[in-house]
């Protein structure tokens, strides 16, 4: 313990002067403990010394011990090195005795299998010299297992007399059997009964003898029974494309007729399948002469006819004799165009897409291996699906160019015999005629991908893309256009597009028609990918289309937007026709709004029922993008404004604001009116910031203009002035104090909210003008002058004002917003 402490255990064991008494007895206490240590340690130092001593003796006693130990390991060595020696000594001639009855016994076997060997050989020739094929059979069986036992003594003369004679014993087996195999199939089976039986005992001596022998016998038996195919079928008679059904027809009756002396052959040799393997090489030849020497193109009937007479033959050896796969779910894929499913993979059907993709790439490395396994056994590697068919590919153009001929007119007697309505109950709103030609492409599909899947089909999928192409071109040619001509150009119409209500709802079948047909194009591709040959699927791709589609949608909903356009023109002019510079109040709004509303209240029910919620939202943000400089441009058109008159036309403004907020809720579509509201009111703010600079005193209109309308331009802000009804004079002053301050604040344009069809490139925020900044710092002369806009007005027309001015704080940028945030 240090010292303050000390000090403080101290002054806590004896606070006070009576507690000293007990010094004493607390002393004795701690000297008692200080002897016991004392005591204790040392016992431990004793105990400790007499443990290091005993430590040493131990260590003496184990090293003794080791000592004796490695001298006794050292004694039974040695002990055991004098055992090993006298045991060779006692087991050398023992040794010697064993290698000699070793060698003896090896050469007595020797001797006794050579002897064996010799009388063998001379057994398998007189065999041979007979045809006893069924013992010779079993002969050659027992000579070759004793030559391998003489693989080791090939250079000894006796050896090599014997293997030579045997080579040639083999090569007369050999003559002997293929001798009597070319009687086979000449009648003399039929004469001779013992015949099949001798022949299906030289089966097995070719089955002792190497294998290549067995190869030479079937290729020459499958050779010599389609000699006399080749004879019939080479005629100029049946050498024709619509006779290649009797071809099928002669194999399969040879087989039939055949099948009871062919029994004759092992199962193991496969003679069936290896002779139909050779008769679809030469059916392929033969068929691909025919078709590259006709003069003129062959008939399309023929052709398919004898296509698919071939592809049921290939199915028929498929299923007997295995190998080749053919995908049942052809079907499935196609039905499922136009249902909305080919789109939705379920993991496991992604997961046996991709194992079967990996399984086809580690397979390529070996092809090379199993190239010769066509002439093993059945469904080793041999594929008789396409081994004929694939000769008709280059052919099948007049196939394709029938298939897009029949498209183009099915389409072309769809599109006159659509209605353009809706059956009542209709679900999707959706064109007959695009559903119709989805079915009738689906049936064409399903035609061709029961005949091939290569090139072929690739190439109907070209047609397909120019079909809908075609349909896209017949949808955009059905919209509403603006009139032309000399009368249109002379009476203003040139360019505009007017549209009935019927009109109006066939633009929105078009719209869901293009939209239909846009979705249904991707899973039509989808589904031809999955069917076509994989190093085809790449290229299968309707973007193209769908491009196509999505430009049909968009012009579509402009035209919308135009038409609605044309039907304001009359409410337009209407609102310059008002004499706006002698009005006396202020009242209701004006009857051109009332026009607009109509218009509106009339049109927009229809199409937020007929229209997706994302192409209504798109047809607001253009009507609105529209209406609202149309509106801010038409003021302009008016003659003279006054005080007044700009007072009714703020309230008029106010009103067509509310008539483009409620659109969304009059199509009964609100997705998206939050983005749509804040885009009208941006819009229509311009108007009113208009209207309130007209209304601004004379003496202050321009830093009224600079504040409201900071990117507007000289040429606007003059026109401004004749609308207030000052005079050139007048004006002169005006235009120099505005020149004088230099231009406004400059901001950013209004851009509309997202738009599906293009989105609005970014545009970099502009640095106020020193000029702007002052103007925004003198806040009470603007105040007042902003405050001064309602002097002279009607009480109900300036409640109506403070309400528009109020609105004006929804802005997020711009000078006027800086006001209010100060």
């Amino acid at each position: 313990m240090d010292k303050s402490s000390t000090l403080e255990y101290i002054n806590q064991m004896f606070p006070t002067e009576a507690s000293l008494s007990g010094v004493e007895p607390l002393m004795q206490k701690i000297k008692s403990e200080i002897n016991h240590v004392d005591s204790g340690i040392l016992a431990a130092v004793r105990q400790q010394s007499n443990s290091g001593t005993k430590a040493k003796e131990d260590l003496a006693a184990a090293t003794r011990a080791v000592e004796e130990l490695m001298y006794k390991i050292r004694e039974i060595k040695s002990k055991a090195e004098q055992s090993e020696t006298m045991v060779q000594e006692i087991c050398r001639d023992i040794k010697k005795l064993d290698f000699a009855k070793k060698h003896v016994t090896t050469t007595i076997t020797a001797l006794h299998r050579l002897t064996m060997l010799v009388s063998a050989v001379e057994q398998l020739q007189v065999m041979a010299s007979k045809r006893q094929y069924k013992e010779a059979a079993a002969q050659l069986e027992a000579v070759n297992q004793l030559c391998s036992h003489f693989e080791a003594y090939r250079d000894i003369p006796k050896i090599t007399e014997l293997r030579e004679k045997f080579k040639n014993i083999k090569q007369i087996l050999k003559s002997h059997v293929f001798s009597d195999f070319s009687s086979l199939g000449t009648g003399k089976e039929t004469e001779e009964t013992n015949l099949l039986r001798q022949l299906s005992d030289a089966c097995l001596v070719v089955d002792s003898l190497e294998p290549s022998v067995r190869e030479e016998l079937v290729n020459n038996f499958c050779s010599r029974e389609l000699t006399s195919y080749e004879q019939i079928f080479e005629g100029a008679e049946l050498a024709k494309l619509d006779k290649t059904e009797r071809r099928y027809a002669w194999i399969k009756r040879r087989i039939r007729t055949n099948e009871e002396i062919w029994k004759i052959f092992p199962p193991s040799w496969h003679v069936p399948y290896r002779l139909c393997i050779q008769f679809c090489k030469k059916t392929r030849k033969q068929l691909e002469e025919i078709l590259d020497n006709m003069k003129e193109k062959p008939d399309v009937g023929t052709l398919l006819m004898a296509l698919q007479r071939t592809l049921e033959f290939e199915d028929e050896l498929a299923e007997k004799f295995g190998g080749g796969t053919r995908s049942r779910e052809i079907g499935n894929e196609i039905e499922e165009i136009g249902t909305g499913q080919g789109s939705s993979q379920s993991i496991s059907d992604i997961r046996k897409k991709y194992e079967k993709k990996l399984a086809a790439h580690q397979d390529s490395g070996t092809e090379e291996h199993d190239r010769n396994k066509d002439l093993s056994v059945p469904g080793a590697g041999f594929n008789f699906r396409g081994i004929i068919s694939s000769c008709f590919e280059p052919h099948l153009i007049i196939y394709i160019e029938l298939e897009e001929k029949t498209l183009m007119e099915n389409l072309e007697k769809l599109v006159q015999e659509e209605t353009w309505d809706i059956e009542e109950g209709s679900q999707n709103n959706v064109l007959s005629s695009s559903m119709q030609l989805f079915l009738i492409i689906k049936r064409s599909l399903k035609r061709c991908s029961a005949l091939t899947k290569n090139q072929t089909l690739f190439n109907l999928f070209k047609v397909f893309q120019r079909i809908l192409k075609a349909y896209a071109t017949k949808l955009f040619a059905r919209l509403p256009r603006g009139g032309t001509g000399l009368v249109a150009a002379a009476t203003g119409m040139d360019g505009q597009i007017k549209t009935s209500d019927r009109d109006e709802r066939v633009i929105c079948y078009i719209v869901n028609s293009a939209e239909y047909c846009h979705k249904t194009s991707g899973e039509l591709a989808e589904s031809i990918s999955k069917i076509i040959d994989s190093q085809l699927a790449d290229g299968v791709d309707m973007s193209e289309v769908q491009d196509e589609f999505s430009a049909v949608i968009t012009r579509a909903l402009v035209t919308l937007v135009h038409g609605l356009e044309t039907k304001f023109d009359a409410e337009m002019a209407a609102m310059t026709r008002v004499l706006w510079g002698t009005l006396e109040s202020v009242g209701d709004q004006s009857e051109y709004v009332n026009g607009i509303n109509m218009i509106l209240t009339s049109s927009i029910p229809v199409l937020g029922s007929l229209l997706s919620p994302i192409y209504f939202q798109f047809f607001l943000d253009k009507l609105a993008s529209s209406l609202g400089p149309r509106f801010y441009a038409n003021i302009f058109k008016c003659k003279h404004i006054s005080e007044t008159g700009a007072q009714q036309m703020l309230l008029d403004t106010q009103a067509v604001k509310t008539i483009l907020l409620e659109i969304p809720a009059l199509g009964r579509q609100t997705s998206g009116a939050a983005s749509y509201s804040k885009f009208v009111s941006r819009e229509m703010s311009k108007a009113e910031a208009l209207l309130k600079v007209i209304l601004s005193p004379v003496d202050s209109v321009a830093d009224t203009y600079r504040a409201l309308l900071p990117e507007g331009t000289p040429m606007e802000f003059q026109r401004i002035l004749e609308l207030k009804g000052l005079k050139k004079a007048d004006q002169q002053s005006i235009l120099d104090d505005l020149n004088k301050h230099g231009p406004g604040i400059t901001q950013p344009s209004v851009v509309p909210s997202v738009v599906p069809a293009a989105p609005a490139a970014p545009i970099a925020p502009a640095i106020p003008s020193p000029a702007s900044v002052g103007l925004i710092g003198s806040r009470e002369d603007v105040l007042a002058r902003a405050a001064a806009l309602g002097r002279g007005a009607a009480t109900t027309g300036f409640k109506r004002f403070l309400a528009l001015t109020e609105a004006a704080k929804d802005r997020k940028d711009g000078p006027f917003r800086k006001l209010f945030n100060a």
